[in-house]
This record gives structure tokens, sequence and C-alpha cells, in this order.
């Protein structure tokens, strides 16, 4: 903000009839204790009174709310030998967005901490979370009714309908958003004047009007159509990270690059540079010499695409990734699933994103039926590579493609996965699993067919598969999936 903007600022504040519940007025008290406890408390009840920004005022007096100035220099202050911004910030959970404004007015210094509202999650400082009762700081713990209040605004406020930038005049907002690209991935006319440009985007979501030549960027317009994701504070660790190392550990890093693009205007440029660092083979057809990914390129696009769009984006300090080492790729997003991950091919898909995700399928960046893990399996089967897997840590998910293996090279877990994904989708696709169909699967010779019978039995001592009818000859016994 610029000194006009600033003193407008303090100007409104000051209008207050009394201390409000996410304004704090102070003249000289710095203790940083006390200011990580107002922080959390502020930030909770600017989230559910819905305002935009919490406020702590240096330099105002009270009671009066007059300009008195202040000695405090935030930006030179320290807590131990931590400055005192970076102590605040990692004592604080989930981390905040904070900006500091230190200026004058009227000769006075006034120091303002503009505080982001809570999002998804109450705001903690030290391990505890507070709340404003009136101008009072107060546990959260001790208010039921306010955390219940504030738990329910979290669940009504999903991310997409959030602030990215707010009060951005018309000519930021097209500078900030790649607005020919949106128009074109949503498959819409781009308008021929800046008032058709803006009248679409609002009507689209993108943005948000304020009047006065002023508007919101939503956090779905940023997210998807930002020309620089970097511009936007609190969008800049959801960039697109994308690892390569040499071998197979994380020891030696060979190339890293994030992306900064909007995902929606950035997602083909990110799967080229995705599939330009995989390993790749020749193949001879006709005569000619073609060069094939190990990988498919569809199992690819299906799983960053679902890290993209299925990422719990109230977590902070962490985005979604892509890791490629020499016998396997990982893509992970922060967040755990919303179904198991043993019925990601069959169960409707689920998102925290809905906006989001709507938006990518009209885009065709992602399935509209939640076919996409299908396809995902489909494909490596196709390429005969082991079954992919899908973990879930305490924080995060993760999908694995393998590269290819032999199936004495393959460990039991992974003979196991395979045939369990294999029923699932001979299932789905309305088929059932044979002894014939699953030895295709693997590659495993006719003769051999001992060896498809002793993994189809693992499976189902695994309880994932079962027979359709147990009293069949094993020669013609067909199998489904535990929970068809």
């Amino acid at each position: 903000m610029n000194q006009q903007e600033l003193s407008t600022l303090l100007t409104s504040l000051r209008s207050q009839s009394q201390e409000t519940e996410w304004v704090e007025f102070k003249e000289n008290n710095t203790d940083p204790d006390q200011i990580g406890e107002y922080l959390s408390a502020l930030s909770n009840s600017a989230a559910m009174h819905r305002k935009d920004a919490a406020y702590i005022v240096w330099g105002v007096e009270n009671g009066t709310h007059n300009v008195v100035g202040t000695s405090f220099k935030p930006r030179q202050a320290k807590k131990g030998s931590e400055e005192l911004e970076n102590w605040l910030l990692r004592l604080l959970a989930p981390r905040i967005d904070m900006k500091i404004h230190e200026f004058q007015e009227n000769g006075h210094a006034v120091v303002i901490f503009e505080v982001q509202p809570a999002q998804h999650t109450p705001v903690a400082f030290s391990g505890t979370e507070y709340i404003r009762v009136g101008s009072l700081k107060k546990k959260l713990k001790e208010y039921p009714e306010k955390e219940r209040a504030l738990w329910l605004f979290f669940s009504e406020t999903p991310f997409e309908k959030g602030i990215a930038f707010k009060s951005v005049a018309s000519e930021d907002v097209l500078r900030l958003i790649d607005y020919p690209a949106c128009f074109e991935l949503l498959k819409q006319p781009l308008p021929d004047n800046r008032a058709g440009i803006l009248e679409r985007l609002n009507r689209e979501k993108v943005i948000v009007e304020r009047g006065d030549d002023c508007f919101d960027i939503t956090n779905v317009g940023a997210i998807l159509f930002a020309r620089n994701l970097t511009k936007f504070d609190r969008l800049a660790r959801k960039v697109l990270r994308v690892i390569q190392y040499k071998d197979k550990s994380r020891v030696e890093t060979v190339r890293e690059q994030a992306g900064n693009k909007g995902y929606a205007v950035g997602f083909e440029g990110a799967i080229g540079f995705i599939n330009n660092l995989l390993p790749q083979n020749e193949q001879i057809e006709q005569a000619l010499r073609k060069t094939v990914s190990v990988y498919p390129e569809i199992a690819i696009r299906e799983l960053v695409a679902n890290a993209l769009i299925h990422q719990d984006f109230s977590m902070t300090g962490t985005g979604p990734m892509v890791e490629i080492f020499s016998d396997r790729i990982e893509v992970t997003n922060p967040g755990t699933p919303l179904i198991d991950t043993l019925r990601f091919i069959d169960e409707p898909p689920q998102s925290r994103n809905e906006d989001l995700a709507a938006l990518m399928r009209r885009m065709s960046i992602c399935e509209e039926r939640g076919s996409g893990v299908d396809k995902v399996i489909f494909y490596v089967e196709l390429f005969q590579l082991p079954a992919p897997e899908f973990v879930v840590t305490d924080s995060h998910t993760k999908a694995i493609l393998y590269a290819p293996m032999l199936l004495n090279e393959m460990a039991q877990k992974d003979r196991i996965r395979a045939c369990y994904q294999h029923a699932c989708l001979r299932y789905v696709s309305n088929a059932q699993m044979t002894n014939s169909s699953f030895r295709d699967r693997l590659g495993i010779d006719q003769k051999n067919y001992s060896i498809a019978s002793r993994i189809i039995r693992e499976t189902i001592d695994a309880d994932l598969v079962r027979p359709v009818d147990p009293a069949t000859g094993t020669r013609y016994m067909k199998y489904l999936p535990f929970w068809a």
C-alpha cells in the first residue's frame, strides 16, 4: 500500500466506535507472546465475522483512537536471536499471511499488522487457539459456541471462494490474469473490449467486482489462470514442483523446476516438461524407428491433474510435486483422500475443491466422471508396467508409477496389487478376471498358468478378490474385487 492508501485504512479503522473483534489498538505494548496470541485471536475472529483481514494498530490510543505515535519498530525487533516476524510466523499454525506496514501519520509513527483471516482451520499460537470476545482475548476452547460458529464458517467457505488478491484495479487484473488463455481454455470467444473481458471473468468467478473499477481476484481465478502465481503471496507455495533425481534415491538431484503459471494455463507446458525428463524406448514399426516413452503420457496427465485438483489448500508451506527417479515417478499432493485408496477405481470422485474441479473438467484437463484412475490402470496394463501404488501418509497422498520390471523382480505386495487392480478394471469394464486375463496382464506364458493361480490365491488370502462361484473348477473360475 502507498501512503494515501495506508492513511485511508487508518482513518477507516479509527472510525470504529470501539475496539471490534477484528481490530486491536496499541501504543507501545510489544511483548512478543502477547502479539502472537493477538494474531491468533484476530485471525480467527476475522474469519468468524467474514472480514477480509484483521488488524493490530500501534500508535493509536485505545480509548480515544487518537493518533499518538509509537516507538515500536517490528522489522528491527527480535525474540532472542531470531527476527520477530519469523518467530511469530513459525509459532502460528497453520501459518498465515501477515503484512507489516510502517508509515507516518501527521508526524506520528504508526505500525499496522494486516492479518489474514483463518481458513479451513482455527489458527493457533504456540499450540493454543485464541478468539476475541468483545475487546478481550480469550482461549477458543473456553467458548465452545464460538468454536462451533468458526467451524461452521469453514464448512461454508471453500477455498475457491476465498480472495487471493483484493482491491485490484482493472488494468492490474488483466496484467495478473492470463485472460486470453482463460477464454481459449473455456472455449469462449475473447470479448473485444476491457469491460466485456472483466464482465465475463466476473461471471466465471475468476474475479469479484467491488465497484469503482476495483475487483477482487478469487483463489480459483488465481490458481488456474495466474500469469505468475508468485505474485499472489498466499498461493506462491502452491506451484507445481518437478524434481529429477539421478538414481533411485533423493541423494543427488539432476534438475528441479517450479512452475509459476496457474494450473490451467500452465498444464500442457508442465506435462511436456515432465515427459521430456522421462526415459524412452525406441520401437521399429514398418521399418520406421519411433521413440516411445516408458510411461504412458495419459497416466502422467491424469495423476498430475488429480494431484492439483484434490490437494488440501489449507495446508501451508507445501504444494503438489512430481519426483522422477530412475525406477519410478512419484506424484504427491498435500492432504489425505476423502475415499479409501482401494476404491479409487470405482467410487464416484469426491473433492474438497468442487469449483476448481468443475472448471478443470470444462477445460478437459481432468475426467468428468471420475474415470481418471481407471485410465491410469488401463494404460499401465497396456504398457505392461507394474501396478501403480497409492500411498497415504499423515498429511499427503502419493501416487507411484513404476518403471518396467520382470515378474520375478516384483515383491509379493506388487503382484497382489496388480491382481487386485486387474480385477477392479475388469469389473468396471463389465467383465470378470480369469486366470487367462491375468496371465495376459503380467505377460505369463500359458504353460505357466500355475504362477498366475498362485498370485490369485495370495490376493484372495489378502481379502482383496473373491471367486464368483467357489464351486467352479479352477480352469473356469472367475474373480471379483472384494467390494463387488
